[in-house]
């Protein structure tokens, strides 16, 4: 029987490279939308081997209700954390709304997300569960001291769970890309700022991320837990 994987954020450029790569490893995907219900099955029947769900993960309530019935009768072994949003301002101008956004997606769908599928899955003795989160966590970023908190919150979250779960099979870690090629970044970056930043000199690919991802959920990662791993092409 397959590995089931859930990825949050699955419409998404980085979410549906994740999305693919796992289905191509041989994972049943649950591709996640909100508002882009439609492109999450898109995506689901592009893949074949794949679903389509959509719940807000800011909403407690809808978001156990829609994974409860999701793992009545088989668990999610692979749960990827990467539904998030940007509100970037600078903090003497950013609004409480700017600032709720962004914590409740990240931090509040973590724990939405997560925690009504950690018992289905330590009950199984293995399990992966993934963050996608940036590199603004670990060197910050002008604008986004909003977008910083909750990734890094995440960070820590996730070492804390990881000495929770190790015991039970299931392992926990976090991606941290950095400038990655989407179309939420078209534009934003010139050819000679990308050149003085990243010491690989180009932006990345969502397949870079999702390499990363994939791995991680593997077998072959399972004496990796607690980590933050980098995507970002040696910035510092």
């Amino acid at each position: 029987m397959k590995r089931r994987a859930l990825v949050t954020g699955g419409s998404g450029a980085i979410g549906a490279a994740i999305c693919r790569k796992l289905a191509g490893d041989g994972f049943e995907v649950i591709v996640h939308g909100n508002s882009n219900l439609e492109g999450a099955h898109r995506l689901a029947a592009e893949i074949g081997s794949a679903s389509a769900i959509a719940f807000d993960v800011t909403d407690a309530a809808a978001s156990r209700a829609a994974l409860e019935a999701l793992v009545e009768h088989e668990p999610i072994q692979v749960l990827v954390n990467n539904a998030g949003i940007h509100d970037d301002a600078a903090f003497p101008g950013m609004s409480r709304e700017q600032w709720r956004r962004v914590i409740d997606v990240s931090l509040e769908g973590f724990f939405n997300v997560t925690q009504p599928l950690v018992l289905p899955m330590i009950r199984t003795r293995w399990g992966r569960i993934v963050s996608v989160t940036s590199i603004t966590a670990q060197i910050g970023n002008r604008g986004q001291v909003n977008y910083a908190a909750a990734k890094g919150a995440l960070h820590a979250a996730s070492r804390s769970l990881a000495r929770e779960l190790g015991s039970r099979g299931v392992t926990v870690n976090c991606v941290a890309p950095g400038l990655i090629d989407t179309p939420m970044s078209a534009g934003a970056f010139d050819a000679a700022m990308i050149e003085r930043m990243v010491p690989l000199q180009r932006m990345g690919r969502p397949e870079d991320v999702a390499a990363a991802v994939a791995f991680l959920a593997g077998d072959g990662a399972g004496y990796i837990t607690g980590q933050v791993v980098p995507v970002n092409g040696g910035m510092r």
